[in-house]
C-alpha cells in the first residue's frame, strides 16, 4: 500500500489562489480520478503532489511522511512519475530514444501500445497528439513508479485506445491519480475514487458509481 495526499493545500499564482485549502487522498494500488473543468485546479493539484508548484499553505503527505519541502526531482527519484498534459515527451528525440530514457528494454511499452512500433525512428515532436500521449504513458509504464500522476491521459486518443489506456493504468501496481474534465466511459464500471474540483475546492468525494450524472 502507498498513499499520497494533499492536506489543506493552498497554491497561489501571484495574487490569485488556485487551490483553497483542499484535502484529498489517493491510495494505491488503485485508481483515483480528479475531475474538474478548466480552471478548477485539477492540474495544479497534480503539480502540487509532484512538487513542480509550491504550496502556500498545507502539506503534501506520502506514506505518512510530510514531503512538502522535498523537491520534485527527489520525489521522482523516490518513485513518483508525473505525465503533464503538455510537453510530456522530448520532441527532438526519436520514439526509440524517448523509451530508452525510461528503461533499456522497451518491449513492454510496445506490447502496451503496438501503434508505436512503426514509429520508433520518428522524432516525437512529429507525432500526433494521441501518439504523443501513448509515448508519454509508455514511458510512465516502463518507469515502474510507485505513484503515477497523469493529466488527461486519453487526450487525442480513439475511444478504443482510451479504453486500453485506462485498463493499463488500472492494472498498475501503483497509486495512480488521473485528472480529467469529466469521468471517462471506461471508468464508469471500474472501482475508482473520485474527487470533483470546482474553483479550487472539493465539490464531491466518493466512488465513481456515486457521482451524480
Amino acid at each position: 500500500m502507498t498513499t499520497v495526499s494533499l492536506r489543506h493545500a493552498r497554491v497561489r499564482y501571484g495574487p490569485l489562489e488556485a487551490l483553497h485549502g483542499i484535502t484529498l487522498a489517493a491510495p494505491g494500488p488503485g485508481l483515483t480520478v480528479l475531475l474538474g473543468r478548466n480552471g478548477s485546479g485539477r492540474s495544479t493539484a497534480l503539480r502540487a503532489l509532484a512538487g513542480t508548484v509550491p504550496l502556500s499553505g498545507g502539506a503534501v503527505v506520502w506514506d505518512g511522511a510530510d514531503v512538502t519541502r522535498v523537491p520534485a526531482y527527489e520525489r521522482a527519484r523516490r518513485g513518483l512519475c508525473l505525465v503533464p498534459e503538455r510537453q510530456a515527451v522530448f520532441g527532438s528525440l526519436t520514439v526509440r530514444e524517448n523509451l530508452g530514457l525510461a528503461a533499456p528494454d522497451h518491449a513492454p511499452a510496445l506490447d502496451a501500445y503496438p501503434q508505436l512500433r512503426p514509429l520508433l525512428e520518428r522524432r516525437a515532436g512529429t507525432l500526433s497528439g494521441g501518439e504523443q500521449r501513448m509515448l508519454a504513458l509508455s514511458r510512465a509504464l516502463l518507469a515502474h513508479a510507485r505513484v503515477v500522476l497523469v493529466d488527461e491521459p486519453a487526450q487525442g486518443m480513439s475511444p478504443s485506445v482510451a479504453a486500453r489506456t485506462y485498463e493499463l493504468l488500472g492494472a498498475l501496481d501503483a497509486c495512480v491519480l488521473v485528472a480529467e474534465q469529466r469521468l471517462p466511459p471506461a471508468l464508469r464500471e471500474r472501482p475508482a475514487i473520485v474527487y470533483e474540483l470546482r474553483r479550487g475546492t472539493v465539490a464531491f468525494a466518493g466512488e465513481a458509481g456515486e457521482l451524480p450524472h
